[in-house]
């Protein structure tokens, strides 16, 4: 299972190509796909990442849904529609499609940013915004996650 940790800022090129970084690809390393499959968020603006194992983990968790809920509808048209596999070429970039990089702001810097089970591509300065205000909600709800042994 892949596990994307830390935070990383990459350029794109005139292209729009992109870096992902080492440890994202050594996270999928093991997946049938040679890439990330990439889709706009739907909480905030900026794009989504997971490997294709986890996309298809979440093809199933939608299968779970009732065929005719409108739910399913919407979350069909965000997930599946609106992906994008992205294999890495030689040196271990990807090109940013010009809808997702509209949809995040992002011009010539993003940063890629691990969530556990997938990852997070954003315009830095909408980052570290988001971020902040993370800090905030947290220290005011200060969460008690239960670990099992």
């Amino acid at each position: 299972m892949s596990l994307f940790l830390s935070s990383y800022e990459n350029r794109l090129d005139t292209k729009g190509r992109i870096s992902v970084p080492a440890a994202f690809r050594a996270a999928v390393a093991g997946d049938k796909f040679a890439g990330v499959v990439l889709f706009r968020s739907f909480t905030a603006n900026c794009i989504e990442g997971v490997s294709m194992t986890r996309m298809e983990q979440l093809a199933t968790a939608t299968d779970q849904m009732g065929v005719f809920d409108s739910e399913l509808d919407d979350l069909s048209a965000m997930l599946f529609a609106d992906a994008r596999p992205l294999a890495f070429d030689v040196t271990g970039r990807i090109i940013l499609p010009p809808d997702l990089l509209a949809h995040a702001g992002i011009t010539d810097t993003a940063i890629f940013v691990g969530r556990g089970m997938g990852f997070q591509i954003w315009n830095p300065a909408a980052f570290r915004a988001a971020q902040d205000k993370s800090l905030e909600n947290l220290r005011r709800a200060r969460p008690n996650l239960k670990i099992s042994g």
